[in-house]
């Protein structure tokens, strides 16, 4: 790894990154709007402008360059010396913002992006606090340019990160720049708005308030968020994600860069599917049915209430005919999964575990659009499984022992009456529960279903449990590639349910605060993989 020397501190860097992401990375704030460590580089803002040292062609002696140069578009090399505290960097900077702020409005307090704005930051820490501009500031009306995109022309800096992104990841072209010099401007071509399923991510490489998201346009100040880390749930890819919430409400979506999964993107079916979560239909209380009756016990009650439900009903007729079937839905945790196939075996070492159904939707999306034959080209992939965590469900089962079989074979045997006592998860975001699923409900004497919304299944069901929404829990996803990943949990449940990995972690047997952590160092003892699960690497302010 190469060694260079940045305003007089050595820093050890990565081969062939330019260096302007090995000061980011070290820790210095350089200013920069055009760079983007995912997209090409065009060294047009000249904001990160740099001195370096060179070989003198007289003498062969390193000298400081009679110019600037851009430290975008300048490789690390080992003994290379550069500096960006110096008297010509910061003059440069201060004209360069003044450049940027002579027709940008003063939108700051009803523009989305205050708060999170570089144009804002750059303004405070480089620029001036004076304008000499007299004239009257040239105004351009928005623009509606797709049916989640708002484009305020008069805020553009020109950096055409959102182009070079419609260009080279999404390969959808939709965004280009029309005119020349002073008049140049981010557009449409006329007839093809933006519209793909990338599109939310020309709003997140956007510096300024110039892309707005119509989704989130007006709802909150950003210094009113809180954010959690957490995973997509919209398919196995597992992209890792940051939840924005205010008043136990979600409010926003926004990529979190991993190098392992999705880069610095994510697709719009990911970023605009949460709102489920809030959908006023869903379960929020539990019921228990004895008979006709049907109590709404409280929470604190509810564990040792099932588990004697269960333990009851196995021994019952001396325990003639008595079983166990067990379907743990692909949208649960690991964590989830692993409490309950634990307190199934407990009640009944015989029981037969399935993994539910996973929904597929069409084909894997691959992008750039027309890379499909050639994966090294590929740089963002929407896959057709839409359940996040079918591979960690299968191996909690796996690691359960017994007998485990697919959701087919599980329904048909319950059909012919197989299973005395069941418990069936369900969680999914869109009705899943079809005419044949729904009549096995009827074979079950104990029946335990766990769901976000109510389905035919709830019915015949003795026992319901609220399901959570992924944004109230937490614990971790199995992508598609078999990487373990933790999340957190944004917001609590709705008022009367609770969190699925307390319920669970109280079920079987445990006592105290559930937590992700706690629990998968319980799981590590049988599944090694929760050992060391993987986290993201942290990427500072303004380092992309």
């Amino acid at each position: 790894m190469p060694k260079l020397i940045i305003d007089n501190q050595e820093v050890q860097s990565r081969d062939g990154i330019p260096v302007l992401q090995a000061a980011l990375e070290a820790g210095w704030d350089v200013p920069h709007y055009c760079y983007h460590p995912g997209l090409s580089i065009v060294a047009s803002c000249r904001l990160c402008l740099m001195e370096m040292k060179m070989p003198n062609p007289k003498t062969g002696e390193l000298s400081w360059a009679p110019k600037l140069v851009p430290s975008c578009q300048t490789p690390v090399k080992e003994g290379m010396e550069v500096r960006f505290d110096s008297p010509a960097v910061r003059d440069n900077q201060k004209d360069c913002m003044e450049y940027f702020l002579l027709n940008h409005p003063l939108d700051c307090p009803v523009c989305d992006q205050a708060g999170e704005c570089y144009l804002q930051d750059y303004s405070y820490k480089f620029g001036s606090a004076t304008s000499r501009m007299i004239d009257p500031k040239l105004k351009n009306p928005k623009k509606d340019i797709g049916p989640k995109t708002l484009l305020y022309q008069d805020r553009c800096v020109m950096c055409t990160r959102c182009v070079r992104f419609t260009h080279e990841v999404s390969g959808t072209h939709e965004l280009c720049v029309i005119n020349r010099g002073s008049r140049a401007e981010i557009d449409v071509f006329p007839g093809f708005p933006l519209d793909n399923p990338l599109q939310g991510n020309v709003v997140d490489v956007c510096p300024v308030g110039s892309l707005l998201d119509k989704d989130f346009l007006f709802k909150r100040r950003v210094w009113e968020l809180r954010s959690a880390d957490s995973i997509c749930p919209g398919c196995a890819a597992g992209c890792a994600i940051r939840i924005d919430h205010a008043d136990e409400t979600v409010v926003r979506l926004k990529p979190r860069f991993n190098p392992e999964v999705n880069d610095w993107w994510m697709c719009d079916e990911g970023r605009f599917g949460w709102k489920y979560v809030h959908d006023p239909k869903r379960i929020t209380a539990p019921m228990v049915r004895r008979g006709m009756d049907a109590l709404r016990p409280e929470w604190s009650e509810l564990p040792r209430m099932v588990r004697f439900r269960f333990e009851e009903h196995m021994q019952e007729e001396g325990g003639e005919g008595r079983r166990v079937g067990a379907v743990l839905s692909p949208f649960m945790s690991c964590e989830e999964a692993w409490l309950l196939a634990k307190f199934v075996r407990e009640v009944d070492p015989q029981a037969v575990l399935a993994a539910g159904p996973t929904p597929y939707e069409g084909e894997d999306q691959k992008f750039p659009s027309g890379v499909n034959g050639d994966p090294s080209k590929v740089k963002f992939t929407i896959l057709k499984e839409k359940a996040p965590n079918r591979r960690g469900v299968e191996m909690v089962l796996a690691a359960a022992g017994g007998e485990v079989v697919d959701f087919a074979a599980f329904a048909a045997r319950a059909m012919k009456g197989e299973f005395s006592a069941g418990w069936i998860v369900g969680g999914h975001p869109k009705g899943w529960v079809d005419a044949n699923t729904a009549k096995i409900g009827a074979h079950f004497r104990l029946l335990v279903v766990a769901d976000i919304f109510p389905n035919p299944l709830i019915e015949a069901a003795a026992i319901v449990l609220p399901a959570c929404g992924w944004a109230e829990r937490e614990g971790s996803f199995v992508n598609a590639d078999g990487l373990v990943q933790p999340f957190s949990r944004a917001i609590q449940p709705p008022e009367g349910a609770r969190r699925d990995e307390q319920f669970l972690f109280e079920l079987a047997g445990y006592v105290g605060l559930a937590s992700g952590e706690r629990i998968r160092e319980l799981m590590a003892e049988r599944i090694p993989a929760f050992v060391n699960v993987y986290v993201p690497p942290v990427v500072p302010e303004h380092a992309h």
